[in-house]
């Protein structure tokens, strides 16, 4: 080879290198679900439920086996996912009442913050919400959508016959509002094939509360869970705490209900995926799957979630989501992850996988953490704990314990989650337990003295732009 030409390979390869194009930008498909126990999941070991679409996702990504959220409520988690920050420092603490989704007192309670709709939009993204939102003003787009169906209110009465928003209206779907989410979220990646979008599929389902447990299933999936006995849902004695859903405890009907909502779910995940396959949008898209919080069906003797018995509980599968991400290509697929996280760390580590990490906000200070690199496949330092907040109950969650403490005046808890898993005998007070309570405490109040805003600390007399659920 010539010389003079040898000497200029490396010029001619740097000038290729600053020629080249930018990056795609990765588009972001999340799949957020109601009300939904990690454990009712076929790929987190439910042998009852069908589940083969997220099975799926999960074998060919990465699932997380102890995410667990902030909070046991849809508002407050739901605020998390989408601004990195707590209820003390986003202020919603409960599920918002319906007179705050439409009319003359309806308001965005995330409007003073920045939120991902915001910053995607900011970076050249179209953003798209279908399903529940149930943070306020329901009635038009906010905090970055352009695209928005959505319900008038929060929560679920039924799932069909049911009140929805399109096009700045309410109407009646008179079908089954699960497929309706499915409909608008396909419909919405269907218009944006050639520009980066963001689509937010927040179902209702499997919504597993309230009244409408005592209504037989209806959908597809109904006749297939009619005659199962479904011994997942353990039929334990009725829990002394639990105050509310008493009628749905160990209910055949309404466990069956839970299981056929579910599937439905999943079928609803199915046909994203082949909407992606089908555009070949597949390996530049990001697809993640979690709920908001967790449930219990009958586990301890326990229905529903921690605002359903007294005193408010915070109990490990109240807290445990489904957390699973999935890009071929980016993500090795049927990879797992034990490290403790949760819906606080969605916003930073979605920007990292995103190329964004750069336009997280940083007032106020967000508790999230990037671990963007563990789907990459590389490991990194990791402080196993996190946090919860309840209104007046707030926890600590590390490798081996839980706190719980109830202000100002307990009753406190105390689990040793590696002998006691399902949380049955509390150590709070015992013999021996003195200096890991005291630590467990200490780092509690630091981690809320950092990541609280004082107007919206409930233990520091601040308010909750939701209805108390206890207390004053």
């Amino acid at each position: 080879m010539p010389r003079l030409l040898f000497a200029l390979l490396p010029f001619t390869l740097a000038l290729e290198l600053r020629a080249a194009p930018p990056a795609k930008p990765v588009n972001l498909v999340f799949i957020l679900t109601d009300n939904q126990g990690a454990w009712t999941l076929g790929c987190y070991g439910n042998k009852d439920i069908r589940t083969p679409h997220i099975d799926r996702l999960a074998a060919n990504g990465l699932r997380f086996t102890r995410a667990l959220s902030s909070n046991p409520v849809c508002s407050p988690t739901r605020a998390t996912f989408l601004t990195g920050l707590m209820p003390s420092q986003h202020g919603v603490h409960s599920f918002l009442d319906p007179k705050f989704m439409m009319g003359p007192q309806a308001y965005n309670t995330l409007q003073e913050f920045t939120s991902l709709g915001e910053i995607l939009r900011d970076a050249g993204y179209t953003c798209g919400l279908s399903g529940k939102w149930h943070l306020g003003a329901n009635l038009t787009p906010a905090e970055g959508f352009s695209f928005w169906a959505t319900k008038p209110d929060g929560h679920t009465k039924e799932f069909y016959n049911q009140e929805v928003i399109e096009h700045g209206a309410v109407r009646t779907e008179a079908g089954y509002t699960t497929d309706l989410w499915t409909r608008r979220g396909i419909a919405f990646i269907e218009q944006n094939t050639t520009r980066p979008f963001f689509l937010f599929l927040a179902y209702n389902g499997p919504y597993s509360l309230g009244g409408l447990l005592g209504n037989k299933a209806r959908n597809r999936h109904a006749a297939y869970y009619a005659d199962k006995e479904l011994p997942s849902f353990p039929r334990e004695p009725m829990h002394p705490s639990q105050r509310q859903l008493k009628q749905y405890h160990n209910n055949l009907d309404s466990i069956r209900r839970v299981a056929a909502e579910v599937s439905g779910v999943d079928d609803g995940v199915g046909e994203i995926m082949a909407t992606l396959d089908r555009h070949g949008l597949t390996e530049n898209t990001l697809v993640v799957y979690a709920s908001d919080q967790g449930w219990m069906g009958g586990q301890n003797g326990l229905w529903g979630m921690g605002d359903h018995s007294r005193p408010v509980g915070a109990h490990e599968l109240m807290m445990q989501i489904p957390y699973i991400f999935h890009q071929p290509g980016r993500i090795t697929a049927g990879t797992t992850s034990n490290a403790l996280v949760s819906n606080y760390d969605f916003l930073p580590s979605v920007l990292g996988h995103l190329g964004l990490a750069a336009k997280m906000p940083t007032q106020p200070i967000s508790p999230g953490r990037d671990f963007s690199p563990i789907l990459a496949g590389t490991k990194i330092a990791w402080d196993n704990a996190v946090f919860y907040e309840f209104e007046t109950c707030r926890a600590i969650r590390t490798d081996r314990w839980k706190l719980v403490l109830r202000h100002p005046d307990g009753p406190h808890e105390l689990y040793d989650m590696q002998v006691d898993p399902t949380e049955r005998a509390n150590r709070f007070g015992q013999p021996g337990t003195e200096v890991i309570k005291a630590d467990l405490q200490t780092r509690l109040e630091a981690f809320f003295r950092l990541y609280s805003t004082p107007e919206y600390d409930i233990w520091q007399g601040g308010r909750s732009k939701a209805n108390r659920v206890t207390g004053k």
